[in-house]
C-alpha cells in the first residue's frame, strides 16, 4: 500500500446547483380552486412549504393571483390572506420589476409571449432557474 495514491483524492468535487423555480400565478391558483386542482400543482405547493428559498415570483404574481381569486373563488380575499400571504412571508424570493427585468422581458414579448408571461420567463432566465406554469 505504501507509495500508492488514492485515486479518489484527486477527483474533482461535484458541485450540485439547486435550481430556482419561478412560480406562475396559473400554478398558485390551482392550489385553491377545486375544479382547477392538479397533482403537479399540489406537489409544487408541498415543496414551497418545505423549501421556500428554492422558489421565486415576480412582484406581479401577487396582483395576478389576488385578481383571479377575487374573480372566481367564493372567498377570494380570505383565501388570499390565509393561503398566499403566509407563503410569500415564508421565504419565497419576491423580485421587483426593474429596468433590467423589463428589458429582458421585452425580448420575450418580441418572441410572442404576453407581457405578464414575459416577466416570469425573464425572471427565470435572470435567476438561471425554471418557470413553472400551466399556461399554454
Amino acid at each position: 500500500m505504501a507509495g500508492r495514491s488514492n485515486p479518489y483524492r484527486s477527483a474533482p468535487k461535484v458541485r450540485y446547483v439547486q435550481v430556482i423555480w419561478v412560480i406562475d400565478a396559473s400554478v398558485a391558483v390551482r392550489w385553491f380552486i377545486e375544479e382547477e386542482s392538479h397533482p403537479h400543482a399540489d406537489e409544487v405547493l408541498e415543496k414551497v412549504i418545505d423549501r421556500p428559498e428554492r422558489f421565486a415570483v415576480p412582484e406581479l404574481f401577487t396582483f395576478e393571483v389576488f385578481s383571479v381569486l377575487q374573480r372566481i373563488h367564493p372567498n377570494g380575499l380570505e383565501t388570499f390572506r390565509k393561503g398566499i400571504i403566509p407563503l410569500l412571508q415564508g421565504g419565497i424570493f419576491r423580485h421587483p420589476m426593474t429596468e433590467n427585468l423589463a428589458l429582458k422581458a421585452d425580448r420575450f414579448v418580441k418572441l410572442g409571449l404576453t407581457g405578464y408571461d414575459a416577466c416570469y420567463a425573464a425572471l427565470a432566465r435572470d435567476l438561471k432557474g425554471m418557470w413553472l406554469t400551466f399556461d399554454e
